[in-house]
This record gives C-alpha cells, structure tokens and sequence, in this order.
C-alpha cells in the first residue's frame, strides 16, 4: 500500500497573463498547518504561512493577490530568479572567446536575467512525491540566446515542504552549449507577519567572514573585504538596524544591506549559512545552502507605493531577502567561483529554508 503523503498539494485557477497564458496557484500544506503558495507565474512564491511561538500562524513573506500586479514592474517579489541572479557589469561577457551582450536593466549593468527573465515566464509544472513529501517541480526551457544568454537551457526547480516546517528548494539545468548560470530565489521575508512593520528588529546571524565591495554601480570590485569591524559583521546575532545607516562607504552605495556575503565552509556542501529570528513572535528561520554566497538585501528601494493584501503599502526595509547565489557578476571576475556550466554538466544547488520558533 502507497504510503500517504505528510504534504497536501491543492491546485487552483490564478488567473491569465496579458498574453492570455493560464496562470494556476498550488499550495502545499504539511501535517503541522504549514503552507507555501506558489504560482506558475515566475514560480514566484506569494504566501507562506508559519506558525509563532503561541501557534499563531501569519504569512511572512511580501506578495501580491493579483497576477496583474505581478506582471506590473516590481522587486522581484517571491520570484525564482535566472539565468543569472544579480548583477553583470555592462551586460555583457565573454566566454571561450566568445562576446556576448545582454539587455541593460539596470543602470548599465544587466539584472537578474535581463528584460523578461525566470521571474516573468510561465513554468511547467509536475506534482512529485518524494518519501512522505510532496514537492512542486517547476520546469522551464531557455532557449539559445534568450536574453542574450547562449545555449538552450532546461532548468527545473523542485519546491519540497517537509513535516519539519522546512521549504526546501533544488536547482536544477543542463545545457547544450557552454553558458553562465546562476539561480536564486527573491523572496522578501518579515517574520513579524506585519508588513506595516520594518525589518530593522529582527536578529540576523551569517556564517560570513567576508563580503564582496561594490563600486557605485553595485558592481564588485573584484577584491574580498573582511566583515570584521565593519557594519558588514553579522557572525554573531545582531539586529538589522544597529548599523544600517553607519558611516561606511558601502552602505552608502547600497543604501543599506544589498551585498553578497561570502559564506564560510563552501566545501562542506548542504550547511547552515544564516539565521533570522524575530523577537515578538519568536519565529526563527534558519537558511541553509551549497552555495558560496548570499544576497542579503534589506528592502532599502521599497518606497510605500505597492500595495499589501488587505490594505496599506510595502514602505522602506518591510521585508529582507537571503538570496543563495554564486557572486555577483562571477563571468567577469577570473577569481570569483565559476559559474560556467557546460554540455554534459549538471548543474545542481540546493537551499532550505526551515522554520522554528524559540
């Protein structure tokens, strides 16, 4: 007999894109009352419910209730972000001697993936099961030069609940031409539920002794800076705000926290990197990942003019953002972990993100 499944996948309408492509919502729930809603959509996450210390459970992470307004510009809520999260110096880069220039959307440099990146298309969608967990298998094919990008690319990414409040998400691609990859996830936590709250009181903890500096442009310089004795070091417990708006050059430049720290024990594999917890509620989020770096971005351009469900807006540092990635602007820095995956690799990363409550 089929053992049954500790997570519930249900399936539901969304709505339709401009272009009239079907959007659907699944929401996986796990025996504790922990659900994830994931949309088709840019496979963008757009509600997780978590439970606090008292077992109250709230959504903790920024989104919309419309397809509309996920088609409208905005920061990349919830969404699964490619071919290249972050940002590449001038759009363009070389590889095996070849050039290749990609679209300019931001500023001069190219961002997560260009004009209508991972974030904007409609992926496939399989339900799996995996033990007594069900999982959401996103599949997307890139198509050679998409984006400026060379190679048709398959990606798939797999969205497992587990019956330990974890949210486990596995990057998937192969490719049939030598190419640049580097797939993250852009959702913006609050882990009071009250997005008429900042983030400035939660607890952040990161497994980093380094960080990659910035020019103006937010492109790295091309040296590691070491976080000690700067408003970078978060290796023990410290809150958001304590030096968020410290004199130091590369705040200044990110207006706040929108840096890659380098993670420590990148051999090791699948290993804790961060942690955030919120005092009120008690929730605590732990990140694991395999990858070498993470994005920690504090809101700092959300400005009060998107919409909440249910009334209000997102106003400044509302929600923070742990993107697990390869660093910035990697195809251009010889020194940087390379992000090159070529015909016959697989590419393969995988982050969780587990929730508890103290």
């Amino acid at each position: 007999m089929k053992q049954q499944s500790k997570t519930t996948i249900t399936k539901s309408t969304y709505g339709n894109t401009k272009e009239g492509t079907p959007v659907e919502l699944y929401t996986l729930r796990n025996d504790k009352g922990m659900e994830v809603a994931i949309i088709t959509y840019g496979g963008r996450i757009t509600r997780l419910s978590v439970p606090d210390k008292n077992g109250k459970f709230s959504n903790v992470v920024i989104g919309f209730d419309s397809i509309e307004q996920y088609e409208e510009d905005n920061p990349f809520f919830g969404a699964l972000v490619g071919r290249y999260g972050n940002r590449i110096a001038n759009a363009e880069f070389s590889l095996n001697g070849n050039a290749y220039k990609l679209a300019a959307n931001n500023g001069p440099n190219n961002l997560h993936g260009g004009i209508k990146g991972f974030d904007k298309v409609v992926w496939k969608v399989e339900e799996t099961t995996e033990g007594d967990n069900a999982s959401l298998k996103l599949s997307y094919l890139s198509k050679d030069m998409e984006e400026g990008f060379p190679g048709n690319l398959a990606n798939s990414v797999t969205y497992t609940l587990t019956d330990d409040n974890t949210l486990k998400v596995l990057y998937e691609a192969t490719t049939d031409k030598p190419t640049v990859v580097n797939l993250t996830q852009h959702s913006y936590f609050n882990l009071s539920g009250d997005f008429s709250k900042n983030i400035l009181d939660h607890e952040i903890t990161l497994n980093a002794d380094k960080l990659v500096p910035v020019d103006s442009n937010l492109i790295p310089t091309g040296e590691l800076m070491d976080v000690a004795g700067t408003p970078f070091d978060f290796r023990s417990p410290k809150l958001v705000g304590k030096d968020i708006e410290a004199n130091h050059d590369q705040i200044k430049k990110g207006g706040g926290y929108d840096h890659n720290w380098v993670l420590n024990d990148q051999n090791k594999g699948l290993r804790i990197v961060a942690k955030v917890y919120e005092r009120e509620t008690g929730r605590v989020m732990e990140v694991a990942t395999t990858e070498p770096g993470v994005q920690l971005y504090t809101g700092n351009f959300l400005d009060g003019t998107l919409p909440v469900p249910g009334g209000g807006t997102y106003g400044k540092r509302s929600g923070l953002c742990l993107e697990t990635q390869h660093y910035p602007d990697s195809p251009n820095q010889p020194s940087f972990p390379s992000v090159t995956l070529n015909p016959g690799q697989k590419y393969t990363t995988t982050t969780t993100f587990n929730f508890t409550t103290k």
